[in-house]
């Protein structure tokens, strides 16, 4: 989960996330969901991506598609919140 410091950046993050989806061979599949009501304390965005094994989590998050996206989306992170499910 995502909370971004200016939360009207959510739709551009989702876009740009879901762009991933067929660029990266160890990423199964990929959802991405938005918060729709704005309440306080909401996070912006929900990100699930899934993965055969703990190798291909990693990567995923080491390949260079995943890397550039993350230039653009890193500054404007304010808060996350993970769970890595097996």
């Amino acid at each position: 989960m995502l909370k971004l410091h200016d939360s009207t950046d959510r739709v551009e993050a989702a876009t740009r996330l879901r762009s991933l989806e067929g660029q990266i061979p160890e990423m199964l599949s990929i959802e991405v969901l938005l918060d729709s009501l704005g309440r306080a304390g909401a996070f912006d965005l929900v990100l699930r991506t899934t993965h055969h094994d703990e190798a291909g989590l990693h990567g995923y998050l080491e390949h260079p598609v995943h890397l550039e996206l993350l230039e653009w989306l890193r500054p404007r992170i304010a808060e996350r919140a993970l769970v890595d499910a097996g």
